[in-house]
């Protein structure tokens, strides 16, 4: 699934309406309001410089394109320039982009640190989110495979692998993310077979990804993708991507014509989207 839009950490210079106006800053401004000076390197870091008062190390790509663009992802800061521009003219970009790129460096970050303190460590009692609420390992060497045992007044759902109190951490969490992949495929089978028909489509073959970066993707040939990390979050929002995907099968855009596909049985998609975009989800690494 691609909503059509640009990468949020993603800016073009020189295309048509692909930046935003702001003023040059020089090399020994201060730093940013409200951030201490810091330092920012890409791991492949070329090329260094002092914007706002903050190191940033980055890499830069010459690409056979019209314009400067850069790209700020959990690594750092990657510029791609055209052939023909000279160094001194990719670093007045930088300087009359500063705020931008310090700011989409420090989200990600504080994203990065986030993402830290989402890690689970896999033990008897560690939780999980599944389906919106929140589910608790119980290793119980008594259960064949895994049972989910619902929570009774308002307690936390309970997940009994069948495995004893010593296991180590890496057989817990690959014991419940092969239930959550389970999980992921008897429920995505069960959405598309309830919307499918609703929007008039076959799906030839539904498969489970795991990439990092797209919840679904939708193939001409009437092949299904969805991510099976989807089963953290609520139903709506699941609904909400296998809608999405399922109408890419009737319109293979992102046009006015395709949300309106979309509105057709989900007249609320915007506010079940909304979690894939400011929900954390735990680390399975």
């Amino acid at each position: 699934m691609n909503p059509g839009a640009p990468p949020e950490g993603q800016l073009a210079l020189f295309d048509p309406g692909g930046a935003e106006d702001a003023a040059p800053r020089r090399a020994d401004a201060p730093a940013a309001a409200g951030l201490a000076p810091a330092v920012f390197r890409h791991p492949s870091a070329t090329h260094e410089l002092v914007l706002g008062g903050h190191v940033v190390g980055y890499a830069l790509r010459r690409a056979r394109r019209r314009s400067i663009g850069f790209v700020v992802s959990a690594e750092g800061l990657t510029v791609s320039a055209p052939r023909w521009v000279r160094q001194g003219d990719v670093e007045a970009a930088l300087h009359t982009k500063a705020p931008w790129v310090l700011r989409k460096l420090q989200e990600q970050r504080e994203r990065a640190h986030q993402q830290l303190a989402m890690r689970i460590e896999w033990r008897d009692g560690s939780a999980f989110p599944f389906l919106g609420g929140t589910v608790r390992v119980v290793l119980d060497v008594h259960t064949t495979g895994a049972v989910l045992q619902p929570g009774a007044g308002g307690a936390d759902a309970r997940l009994h692998i069948g495995l004893p109190q010593p296991a180590g951490p890496e057989q817990i969490r690959d014991a419940v993310q092969s239930w959550l992949q389970r999980q992921a495929r008897r429920i995505f089978e069960e959405r598309c077979a309830h919307f499918a028909p609703r929007l008039g489509v076959q799906v030839r073959r539904l498969l489970l990804s795991s990439a990092a970066t797209r919840w679904g993707s939708a193939s001409a040939d009437r092949s299904i993708r969805l991510n099976w990390r989807l089963v953290h979050f609520s139903m709506a929002t699941i609904d909400y991507v296998v809608v999405h995907e399922l109408a890419h099968l009737v319109e293979m855009n992102h046009s006015p014509a395709f949300w309106r596909v979309v509105s057709t049985v989900l007249p609320d998609y915007e506010a079940a989207r909304h979690p894939l975009k400011s929900t954390l989800l735990p680390s399975f690494d």
